[in-house]
């Protein structure tokens, strides 16, 4: 039983694979979450639809450590209830109470772990003369999908059908800053169909974004200049025509600078919670993402 197996911490390789933390980064995020688990506990026990006398009721099977770590593995490995509850010997119910209990906290956390870029910091050093008009210092933006279960009826599941995926999705927009890959941007998920620059118009980055920072995205936020004039994307191919040499170029350019979006979307996806068919029937969507953006941000400044 993982929860109660209280050396799993010496074999860091072990703990690394089952949660995606090493040892000191899960304790330092148990550290930071262990009092804002501890304020809802009080709030809770002291809410004024309570019956019971303070201090009555069973007490919690698990420790916070054990909370954390169930939940953190439910994110990582997205396995049943059942199966949640026989590895940390609870019963399901106990360990779906402690993933409803977690996620909202790490969700918190994931947030504040998101900063924008500091333009006064210093500016990219290594700028490619190619892309001398694109913004000297951008977050890269792209989005993911995930699957989701079909809704019952026709009329709401073609509002999720993707086109691209050939499935009924959930789209997510994440956005980087470019020095580090540090997420710092997650907007509320959308349905699948939904156009990445809609998104991005949508998810208001392009009005929050600091001042001297730009905006980097693919082929799929072309007309992104027309809605800011910091943002840039690849050169499209002439119609009918071939693609010029310079653009080729400029394009190669382009992807090293933007490919970390793709190595960012991958660590998250790791984290099997967003990458198997979404089994909420696409609730709490945005509050998974979040979270696991706020893992990732923990492993990046390690």
């Amino acid at each position: 039983m993982i929860g109660r197996y209280r050396n799993l911490t010496l074999y860091p390789v072990v703990f690394r694979a089952l949660t995606g933390q090493s040892p000191a980064q899960f304790d330092a995020l148990h550290a930071e979450i262990a009092p804002r688990l501890a304020s809802a506990r009080r709030e809770r026990l002291l809410r004024s639809t309570r019956r019971r006398a303070l201090g009555g009721g069973r007490r919690s099977a698990l420790s916070s450590r054990d909370q954390l770590l169930l939940t953190v593995l439910w994110l990582r490995h997205y396995p049943i209830n059942a199966v949640l509850g026989f590895l940390f010997g609870v019963d399901e119910t106990t360990a779906l109470r402690a993933v409803k209990r977690l996620l909202p906290l790490l969700e918190a956390a994931g947030l504040d772990s998101f900063r924008l870029p500091d333009p006064g910091k210093g500016r990219r050093p290594d700028l490619d003369d190619l892309l001398a008009g694109t913004p000297g210092l951008a977050v890269i933006v792209d989005t993911f999908e995930q699957r989701v279960q079909r809704p019952r009826e026709r009329v709401e599941a073609d509002t999720y059908y993707s086109g691209k995926k050939k499935q009924h999705t959930l789209k997510c927009q994440v956005a980087i800053d470019e020095r580090d890959g540090r997420i710092v941007d997650v907007p509320e998920s959308v349905r699948g169909p939904t156009a990445d620059l809609t998104l991005l118009k949508e998810s208001g980055l392009l009005d929050h974004r600091p001042d001297g920072v730009g905006v980097l995205g693919d082929l799929a936020y072309v007309g992104i200049g027309e809605l800011h004039p910091r943002g840039a994307t690849p050169r499209r191919k002439p119609r009918g025509k071939p693609r010029p040499a310079e653009d080729v170029a400029y394009n190669t350019a382009f992807a090293r600078r933007r490919v970390g979006v793709e190595h960012s979307i991958g660590r998250l996806r790791a984290y099997q919670a967003l990458s198997q068919v979404d089994r909420h029937h696409r609730g709490g969507h945005t509050a998974r993402t979040r979270a696991v953006a706020g893992l990732v941000n923990r492993r990046l400044a390690a």
